[in-house]
């Protein structure tokens, strides 16, 4: 008995079959394992690189930003205060990095095999995840150490919301990522500046600074970036000390929707053609 596969256009912009993508799940944990397995491939340290590198980085950032320039880091450790803020924008950088070259990136395979789209720009989300995870346990143990030596640590019934924080940031980075995408089909350029602007958007999210050093004017500035609630959310509930509000997540909540039900829009209307200009 002989099985038949009929692919049919899509005929609505905004549609998401996931009973599609579900029916490809064996595809989808191939992508997230080969994303993981050939990040660091030929690699002496190989996984090593997940703990070595926010471990260098937030050396670099007591360095310069908490000993030269001086910034304040709200009386929380140095250490914990920038590891942090760099755990939640690693993942959130990382992830629209590698969402925003799905086309271009996997025009090859695009062109040969039909499979739905969307299952690439997924897949790394999931498996960015993992590495997330693996640095999220560098946070615990120096989290823990400060916890051990008294320091002026408080966790809170809001380190619950943490898993919806990393949905969030999965959210946006998606959203960000397939838009930036579907655009540099037939832009290139555009690759080139927004790897410039994710580096500037660090410095408008309070990785390196605590939001509450800030005018009221200027926090209001501050959380109209979506990331920002996110990570001082993430800061506050884990430590108690950082600058919470319902109304600045539940901004960022529904700034993420609505950009996710635009990229689905756009990224279904270029997927349709993206051969001929890729």
């Amino acid at each position: 008995m002989g099985y038949t596969t009929v692919i049919k256009p899509k005929n609505k912009l905004f549609e998401v079959d996931l009973k599609e993508i579900w029916r490809y799940r064996d595809l989808f944990s191939m992508f997230v394992k080969r994303d993981i397995i050939t990040q660091y491939k030929q690699t002496i340290l190989g996984p090593a690189w997940f703990f070595i590198q926010p471990a260098l980085t937030t050396i670099m950032y007591m360095v310069v930003f908490g000993g030269i320039a001086g910034i304040s880091t709200d009386g929380l450790p140095q250490p914990l205060f920038y590891l942090s803020g760099i755990v939640c924008w690693q993942y959130f950088a990382d992830c629209l990095n590698k969402t925003s070259s799905t086309f271009t990136t996997n025009q090859g395979i695009f062109g040969k095999v039909y499979f739905p789209r969307l299952i690439v720009p997924l897949s790394t989300v999931t498996s960015n995840l993992v590495r997330m995870g693996i640095q999220f346990l560098l946070f615990l143990a120096v989290y823990i150490y400060y916890l051990i030596v008294g320091a002026s640590v408080a966790p809170n019934a809001y380190a619950l919301l943490i898993p919806v924080l990393i949905l969030m940031l999965a959210g946006l980075s998606l959203g960000f990522g397939i838009i930036i995408s579907s655009m540099t089909t037939k832009y290139r350029d555009l690759t080139i500046l927004f790897t410039f602007i994710v580096q500037l958007w660090m410095y408008a999210t309070p990785v390196i600074y605590p939001l509450s050093t800030m005018s009221p004017k200027r926090q209001w500035i501050m959380a109209l970036n979506p990331v920002t609630s996110i990570l001082e959310t993430f800061k506050y509930g884990t430590m108690g000390v950082g600058t919470f509000s319902w109304g600045m997540l539940g901004y960022s909540f529904a700034f993420m929707v609505v950009l996710l039900a635009i990229g689905i829009v756009v990224f279904n209307k270029v997927q349709r053609s993206f051969m001929d200009t890729v």
